[in-house]
């Protein structure tokens, strides 16, 4: 996810400019069950955006008559609000026949962009801006990529009904599996056409882990998309850049429209490496946004955090560079706790520390604040929640790890695909309300940030306490039946958020503003100069 604000002349075809962001963007990962400690298959997603709407809803499993259509709605996220389509970041959808935690009395309902033929069933899922997790396990992430072909194309009458957000809800309503997931995506994109921006979404089910890139027409008809399949035993990293390479016809790992490389090529689009395959990062002229290391360099960071030995550069030449891969083996299977600090990343120990410098100010904060382009970190201030998705056979359902705001600065806690505790449904980040986690967690958020190197020790102990005992709960609850573990997972998190309140009250009192706080070692300025009698 990017979200941008329409301040620029929209891209036209071949131009070549760069959005000005209104916030920092997603990370968005694939843990392979060969590639985890544990045999479970893992998606991880960042959500980072400033106006993003923090609420977290269970959509319930439905049956619908026969000859139903089905609402395609639009969605702030994608660019900007849409008020001809009572379309606004907060809340992100009025549309109580979805969800109870969509009907918002006395709020105008969403208006749709078109509807499409309802099936006779339909999965519970967990939803945000983008679809997390259904109840079959099938697991989604995803991040916003920039074209300098086409940086945006507007939703509006004649151009595709769907953006990357509620075409993986239609996957999570109708999926069990990833390839499943793909190929009814890929039918809906050439059946009803893409809007918006260009699109990754990772699509997982515990068995295998695939890569679904897509991009708006500049016609808004039907749409560009490939997907490739993870090797199993290995892990994946986007962040707001496409990562398919060479197009690889008659590849069993790959699915695509077989008309692609000629739509491409009808386009003027189509673009080869130095072997002669076309190649679809370059045909998407998939440049960074307005950093040269706004992507790659989180992907490179993501890759080396997880198998060190290959020796990645940090520095490369340019956006169409070859020097990372698609995937990577890691150097050991990957533990959960390791798969949740990976989110919690500013480049700690390695030349571009974000703790370092001074910029970092004098409580060396990994964070940056103003209009200034800085270095992106997998971490940023701008994070709403981050979710980890995680499927295995010795689950009795499988789980979600949410943690609201920036990891961190918070704390992860499982879920099941289940109604959710009431403090995660119809959250409004303009206004405070403690009945709310968004806001529970924002307080000690909002804290540590202020005296950084000394608050956030004490909060990532907290945090990994909380997380180990949580792991232990899902350990132990193995033998339980789905309606159980859901309810145990409900009260550890009701659990969990009392304590979280609770901590930011034992800051306040250990951190009173003057007590147990000095500057970081490396900042620290000199003292005031005394005069002597």
């Amino acid at each position: 996810m990017m979200k941008v604000k329409k301040l620029l002349v929209p891209l036209v075809l071949g131009a070549v400019c760069f959005s000005v962001s209104a916030a920092e963007a997603c990370t968005t990962t694939i843990v392979t069950k060969g590639a985890s400690a544990d045999g479970s298959t893992y998606v991880t997603h960042s959500n980072d955006a400033f106006e993003s709407d923090p609420s977290i809803v269970y959509v319930p499993a439905k049956d619908h008559p026969a000859g139903s259509m089905r609402p395609v709605y639009p969605c702030a996220i994608a660019w900007d609000e849409l008020p001809e389509y009572a379309c606004y970041s907060v809340p992100r959808l009025v549309a109580p026949e979805r969800a109870e935690a969509y009907n918002y009395p006395g709020r105008k309902q969403t208006k749709p962009l078109g509807e499409i033929p309802e099936v006779s069933h339909t999965y519970a899922y967990i939803d945000s801006d983008y679809g997390v997790m259904n109840e079959c396990g099938l697991m989604l992430g995803e991040c916003t990529n920039n074209s300098l072909h086409l940086e945006y194309l507007e939703p509006k009458p004649g151009n595709g009904i769907f953006y990357a957000s509620e075409l993986g809800r239609v996957a999570l309503e109708r999926c069990r599996t990833a390839r499943e997931a793909i190929r009814l995506m890929g039918g809906l994109i050439d059946e009803y056409g893409l809007w918006g921006t260009g699109e990754t979404l990772l699509v997982a089910d515990r068995d295998e882990g695939w890569v679904l890139e897509m991009q708006p027409t500049p016609s808004g008809k039907g749409g560009f998309w490939i997907a490739q399949r993870v090797p199993d035993g290995e892990f994946f990293a986007a962040a707001n850049q496409f990562r398919i390479r060479a197009i690889k016809e008659n590849s069993p790992d790959q699915i695509f429209n077989p008309k692609l490389p000629q739509m491409l090529k009808e386009a003027g689009w189509a673009a080869y490496d130095k072997q002669g395959n076309m190649d679809w990062v370059l045909s998407m002229r998939a440049a960074e946004d307005y950093h040269p290391y706004f992507a790659l360099r989180r992907v490179w960071r993501a890759l080396s955090l997880v198998a060190p030995s290959a020796n990645l550069p940090m520095n490369v030449k340019g956006w169409d560079t070859t020097a990372y891969p698609f995937s990577i083996r890691p150097d050991h299977p990957l533990t959960t706790e390791e798969i949740m600090n990976l989110h919690r990343d500013a480049y700690e120990g390695t030349p571009i520390d974000r703790r370092q410098g001074v910029a970092a100010g004098l409580f060396a904060s990994p964070y940056r604040y103003g209009e200034t382009k800085w270095e992106r970190s997998i971490t940023s201030r701008n994070i709403a929640y981050t979710w980890i998705t995680q499927a295995n056979d010795s689950l009795p359902v499988p789980i979600f790890w949410l943690s609201m705001n920036a990891p961190a600065e918070s704390t992860y806690i499982p879920f099941a695909v289940a109604p959710l505790p009431e403090a995660y449904a119809q959250a409004d980040r303009t206004k405070f309300d403690l009945t709310k986690a968004w806001w529970i967690s924002q307080q000690v958020t909002v804290l540590t940030r202020g005296f950084y190197n000394k608050i956030s020790p004490s909060v990532l102990d907290a945090a990994h306490a909380g997380e180990r005992r949580s792991m232990d709960l899902v350990a132990a609850s193995s033998g339980q039946s789905p309606a159980e573990f859901a309810e145990t997972l409900r009260s550890n998190a009701n659990r969990a958020l009392s304590e979280w309140r609770a901590l930011y009250g034992n800051l306040l009192a250990t951190y009173d503003g003057d007590h147990h706080l000095d500057f970081d070692e490396a900042h620290r300025p000199k003292g005031d100069k005394v005069e002597k009698y």
